[in-house]
């Protein structure tokens, strides 16, 4: 966590919106990684960068993305069906 989240204040908050906006773009593209520098080209609108950070933090916390060397990788997986798969493996 940041020094500015953990102290409560935030230069930049994003709305949630803003992180809706994000979330879209990152769950629906075709590659497997991409560059905060190609993200912020497919975004509708300009998000300042500090903003961005704030909102690729916060999907990397929750689990929802991965950011590595290569870039940032949608990993949050909703299917129900693999959810009862991984549960049936677990439960051997």
């Amino acid at each position: 966590m940041t020094k500015q989240t953990q102290m409560g204040r935030l230069e930049h908050s994003p709305t949630l919106n803003t992180v809706f906006m994000v979330e879209h773009i990152l769950k629906n593209m075709d590659e497997s990684a991409i560059t905060i520098a190609e993200l912020k080209r497919r975004l509708p609108k300009q998000i300042n960068h500090n903003t961005l950070k704030i909102i690729l933090e916060y999907l990397e916390e929750s689990n929802k993305i991965l950011v590595t060397m290569k870039g940032i990788t949608w990993i949050h997986n909703t299917n129900q069906n693999l959810k009862k798969a991984i549960a049936a493996g677990a439960e051997l």
